[in-house]
């Protein structure tokens, strides 16, 4: 078998040999009235002021008031003593100073610490959700609409 040169059939005359960057693909439609040249968005300039962005640049809005209100929101419900007579906030704490008492080893895969720390955490992320949800969503007027 000779290497060699050719063209493949289907490509319009474009060989695979070079692939040639200085070459730009014209594409044409019609939808389109005159070709249109195939460019990379984000090498196009002065697009974004040379930077890409995907969403606003502060898209978090992040506010400490939501952090403090979801905290002290999450932790007077999880104090309440509702699962045998202690909250759920004193069992999380609880399991954190039985696992500490033994210290270089960590918790074992069967110790209640694991739920404990899964339920409140799960709480806490929850809390914090909807509280941005619902404060952002009051101080940008979403909910009067």
């Amino acid at each position: 078998m000779a290497a060699t040169m050719s063209s493949v059939v289907g490509l319009a005359n474009s060989s695979l040999s070079g692939f040639s960057s200085a070459k730009k693909t014209s594409l044409s439609s019609d939808f389109v009235r005159s070709p249109v040249t195939a460019r990379n968005p984000l090498r196009v300039a002065k697009a974004s002021g040379g930077r890409v962005t995907c969403f606003q640049r502060d898209w978090l809005r992040r506010d400490l008031n939501v952090i403090g209100f979801g905290l002290i929101g999450w932790l007077a419900p999880s104090s309440v003593p509702a699962i045998n007579g202690k909250s759920l906030t004193g069992l999380f704490f609880e399991s954190i100073g039985t696992e500490l008492a033994h210290f270089p080893t960590g918790p074992a895969l069967t110790s209640q610490f694991w739920l404990w720390m899964v339920c409140w955490h799960l709480g806490l992320f929850l809390c914090l959700t909807f509280g941005q949800i619902g404060f952002k969503g009051r101080t940008e007027d979403y909910f009067s609409k």
